[in-house]
């Protein structure tokens, strides 16, 4: 996780609903761009898991975004995506191409656990009371998050050791 530039200290409400805006869009974009790795390298279930995070990060933003959109309507944002990086997405040196739903799941795990940390580090720097509670409440959805991802873990069968080579391309002349 990397945060930069971002001054917890005066950060303003509508800022601060930027910037959980930002962190959903992101975790959205890179869940879908796992995904789409996971079809190209025929493991299905781990692309099927990633595509189902992405449309929980994506309807999570969406909510905050409209929560943003109804208290200050189409005013600029002066929080970018520069930023920030890898606050909740899934770290890119974590996914492997012959990845179980099982292994799926460790990584959004670590994700989600990744967005709580940023959310309880930054709970002593804030000064306004509104952000405050707004960085309470999505530390809190982070537990949540972190008890659902475990209860997919839990229900899955203890897994079988894969042999990498399953999942290799053939190769193909040049």
């Amino acid at each position: 996780m990397s945060v930069t530039k971002i001054d917890f200290a005066t950060l303003s409400l509508r800022d601060a609903l930027d910037l959980a805006v930002l962190i959903e869009e992101e975790a959205h974009e890179r869940y879908v761009e796992l995904a789409s790795q996971m079809d190209l390298h025929h493991t299905p279930d781990a692309a099927a898991f990633f595509r189902t995070m992405a449309a929980n990060e994506a309807k999570h933003g969406q909510q905050l975004a409209a929560r943003r959109a109804g208290m200050f309507q189409d005013a600029a944002r002066s929080v970018t995506r520069a930023m920030l990086w890898d606050v909740e997405a899934p770290e890119y040196d974590e996914v492997r191409a012959s990845m179980t739903q099982r292994q799926a799941l460790e990584v959004a795990l670590r994700a989600e656990r990744k967005a709580h940390a940023f959310f309880v580090a930054a709970l002593p720097e804030l000064r306004d009371a509104e952000v405050r509670t707004l960085f309470e409440h999505l530390r809190d959805e982070e537990v949540e998050h972190e008890r659902l991802v475990n209860a997919e873990l839990a229900r899955l069968p203890k897994e079988v050791p894969i042999n990498p080579s399953d999942y290799e391309d053939e190769p193909v002349a040049q």
